[in-house]
């Protein structure tokens, strides 16, 4: 079981706001996953990973793949409080799901 956090590098967050953006993205995708999956991963560690994406479109490509694959997601806007822009698409949680089904979505990115 773990979790994979895909954060755009072409914004140039910093890292406090990378940091705030990765637990946004983990903490939103956590809540839509089901009971059973989410007392799993609890169990097993919480594992995640961090990845980097060149662009927004990405992320939504990715996305795409994790809802055909039926794997918990979610995208994350900033609320323009600080660095970004309001609105501008920061992050993608994939999971919790199995190491293989995150895998299929996320497993040709690059650590961030």
């Amino acid at each position: 079981m773990k979790q994979a956090i895909v954060a755009r590098r072409d914004l140039g967050m910093g890292e406090g706001k990378l940091a705030a953006q990765v637990a946004h993205a983990s903490l939103s995708a956590y809540e839509d996953t089901g009971r059973r999956t989410r007392k799993k991963w609890k169990g097993s560690g919480q594992k995640k990973v961090v990845l980097g994406a060149d662009s927004e479109s990405q992320l939504f490509e990715l996305a795409d793949k994790a809802d055909t694959e039926g794997i918990p997601y979610a995208v994350i806007r900033d609320a323009g409080h600080t660095e970004l822009e309001p609105g501008t698409v920061t992050a993608l949680a994939v999971g919790p799901a199995s190491d293989d089904l995150v895998d299929r979505v996320t497993g040709d990115l690059p650590l961030y």
